[in-house]
């Protein structure tokens, strides 16, 4: 199936219109243990314009890859007031060294205006403060897409253990990729080292495994989950874009 729509995105537009589910179903069938070069390539001449990627400004390899693959293609940041400095300066060294086109997302409030309503929501109710300043703010970006691809690979939690490949995202009405889901650390870091040009987040370095807002992450300790370091001490793993 998939390989008759590689060159026809009509027939994309066409088998997702009729049935995404199952289109969603049977590209991930497919393209279980493809190269991501594959999944990208294959998503670019699928999708063209309305393929775009997201990126949270941490080993950004999604990003080079997608470059490689179908540069020009649109890059979302969601820049929600409260990033390190390090995570806003990866994302600026990225939009000027990458063959993307950077999009910037922001919330409709400033921090300011945020925390003079609200207080130091991250601290009372962190799950609101994401919605709000995260998840809406990329809903709103995505819309006018059809396809959106993002860096989650299975190996870094236990939530994320089963991401597939490729799924349809009935929440946003859109096909959502994972070219990467199924890299490990080791991956990574391989392809880091074939790729020297490949940008990194400075905290990468500092012990920062994932790296979120600034007041909800910190550094993990050896031997720690990558994802120990968000929202330390509470239940909370995910800020929401992936729920």
């Amino acid at each position: 199936m998939i390989g008759s729509l590689i060159s026809r995105p009509e027939d994309v537009a066409a088998a997702l219109e009729e049935d995404p589910r199952a289109f969603a179903a049977e590209a991930n069938r497919v393209l279980e243990g493809a190269d991501p070069l594959t999944v990208l390539g294959w998503a670019g001449k699928a999708f063209g314009k309305s393929l775009v990627i997201t990126a949270s400004m941490g080993d950004t390899v999604l990003a080079h890859l997608t470059s490689r693959a179908v540069p020009g293609t649109d890059m979302l940041f969601v820049d929600t007031g409260y990033h390190f400095a390090e995570t806003v300066g990866t994302a600026a060294a990225v939009q000027h060294s990458y063959p993307l086109r950077m999009l910037s997302i922001r919330p409709k409030e400033s921090v300011q205006e945020h925390e003079a309503q609200r207080g130091k929501l991250y601290q009372t109710n962190p799950d609101a403060c994401c919605a709000m300043r995260k998840v809406a703010p990329l809903n709103n970006a995505l819309r006018g897409y059809r396809a959106w691809a993002t860096g989650l690979r299975r190996s870094e939690s236990e939530a994320r253990a089963n991401t597939p490949i490729v799924q349809w995202d009935a929440k946003r009405d859109l096909l959502k990729l994972a070219p990467i889901a199924t890299w490990t650390d080791e991956d990574v870091d391989a392809y880091q080292d074939a790729h020297p040009e490949v940008l990194s987040n400075p905290l990468l370095q500092m012990g920062y495994r994932s790296i979120g807002c600034g007041p909800c992450t910190r550094a993990v300790a050896p031997g720690e989950d990558a994802r120990a370091g968000r929202w330390a001490g509470r239940a909370k793993s995910e800020c929401g874009i992936h729920l």
